[in-house]
């Protein structure tokens, strides 16, 4: 039994409003430096309280971007980084899922060659194989597409490890039940694998959407038509202007627009996500 001590229930908390402060302080400031005019950052100071022009800039950053940097409208931006982001996840769970079902319920040579074969491919992230895979995608025409965006981020090895691990706590039981049923294998993966994967696709699926909508260097790299620029590739170009200096009133717009969509995401799945990630009884 844990023993209730006043001084630790307050040390507790006041540590818990540091880290909420801490963390929440750069999102403050960026959402106050968005309602400012370009010239409140040339003084050196840092401005604390809102400014006027915050639907100017809004406005502004939604309707023509920031031309000046090459950047197109934010709105573009910010749906071609959803599509990205929802292209990612879902594929990334639809192959993970087909994937683990394969590996755990189906009997074929090399069968625990193949999990390994994929489960060593977390130590071989985007990042290093980027030549590789920029040059696949460069010979198959690809770039400046969603497809070049999405389908080099789509295969997951941890997202299979997830679903293998889900399926191998399912009783067997279950499935000598569907046989009986007369069930076939793709009739047991659809009517009783997939509901009882409900939580655990659910927490996968905030977890990649963010994934994909973070996604910084690999769209910097296939795009070079601005008609597929991503959020966040976008607000870099912004910010890196020459003989200039950055508009950032304008720039902390963008930023505060493209943090928007992943907290919706988190907001409105949190409990399937929570439920998820701490279910162990199916």
């Amino acid at each position: 039994m844990v023993e209730n001590r006043p001084f630790l229930n307050v040390l507790a908390h006041a540590v818990l409003i540091l880290g909420v402060a801490v963390v929440a302080f750069p999102v403050y400031i960026a959402i106050i430096a968005s309602t400012r005019a370009p010239f409140d950052f040339q003084s050196g100071l840092l401005p604390l309280l809102p400014g006027p022009h915050a639907v100017e800039n809004y406005a502004t950053m939604l309707g023509i971007g920031l031309s000046s940097s090459g950047a197109p409208p934010l709105g573009l931006m910010m749906m071609n980084s959803l599509i990205m982001a929802l292209s990612i996840a879902i594929g990334k769970i639809a192959i993970s899922i087909l994937s683990a079902f394969a590996i755990v319920y189906f009997r074929f040579p090399f069968r625990t060659l193949a999990f390994w074969a994929i489960f060593i491919t977390l130590m071989l992230p985007v990042e290093v194989r980027i030549v590789p895979t920029f040059k696949v995608v460069a010979d198959l025409g690809m770039l400046n597409s969603y497809a070049g965006l999405s389908i080099p981020l789509m295969a997951s090895a941890t997202a299979t490890f997830l679903f293998r691990q889900v399926f191998m706590t399912i009783p067997d039981e279950l499935l000598d039940a569907a046989r009986i049923d007369g069930a076939g294998p793709m009739k047991f993966f659809r009517d009783i694998l997939i509901p009882l994967s409900r939580t655990n696709m659910a927490a996968l699926f905030v977890i990649l959407f963010i994934y994909g909508w973070n996604q910084y260097l690999w769209p910097l790299l296939v795009t070079t038509d601005s008609r597929y620029y991503t959020i966040v590739a976008g607000i870099k170009r912004m910010a890196d202007v020459t003989d200039a200096t950055p508009q950032w009133n304008f720039i902390m717009a963008a930023v505060v627009l493209a943090m928007l969509p992943p907290v919706l995401v988190v907001i409105f799945m949190q409990r399937l996500f929570v439920k998820g990630l701490v279910e162990t009884e199916k």
